[in-house]
């Protein structure tokens, strides 16, 4: 019992880490990359699909994506949504080729990047946090029934605080290495 409980907790916090690398990545630091495109959606057929399911997107230097609909008749429907992001992304069409050129960042951007990605990563932390108290309680509810003793108990909580302690420790490191990346030029 107490190894399901700790399995799960741990499968969890994992997966709160796995969910701020995810993140992070949408988060752009002065390099392209394909996954800053992964939240843009485009209307296909009356449905809302990812970008991915509708273009192929390749980078073509370290300020420039391109993103090549599969479909002819896409091209501008693709367009739209690039510009329609949050990312304040400005395309430019050639042919059947959208060319979507990163613009510098500019100090005062970088730092409203750094605070978005400080409390991406203050969620995280909150997320792992709530996790514990869950595992913690769950560990009670056995002691109440008394199908573990007091010292199993406290085992237990001792060895959920240092699953805790490693990944708030990962986020942390995370995020040491996203402002880092952030504040390059």
């Amino acid at each position: 019992m107490i190894n399901d409980i700790k399995k799960d907790a741990e499968d969890r916090m994992r997966k709160s880490v796995e969910a701020l690398k995810a993140e992070f990545s949408k988060i752009r630091t002065g390099r392209a990359h394909t996954s800053l495109l992964d939240h843009v959606t485009v209307p296909y057929y009356g449905n809302e699909v990812p970008l991915s399911h509708v273009a192929t997107i390749a980078v073509a230097d370290a300020r420039t994506l391109t993103v090549t609909p599969w479909e002819k008749n896409m091209v501008s429907v693709v367009e739209k949504a690039l510009m329609a992001s949050d990312l304040g992304l400005t395309p430019a069409t050639v042919g059947t080729v959208i060319r979507v050129p990163l613009p510098p960042l500019t100090e005062e951007r970088r730092r409203d990047f750094t605070r978005i990605v400080r409390n991406e990563a203050e969620q995280a932390r909150v997320a792992i946090r709530n996790v514990r108290r869950d595992a913690n309680s769950d560990i009670k509810d056995l002691v109440k029934e008394k199908e573990i003793s007091e010292d199993e108990a406290r085992r237990a909580e001792d060895e959920i605080q240092k699953l805790t302690d490693k990944y708030i420790q990962q986020v942390d490191a995370l995020l040491e290495e996203k402002e880092k990346d952030l504040m390059e030029f």
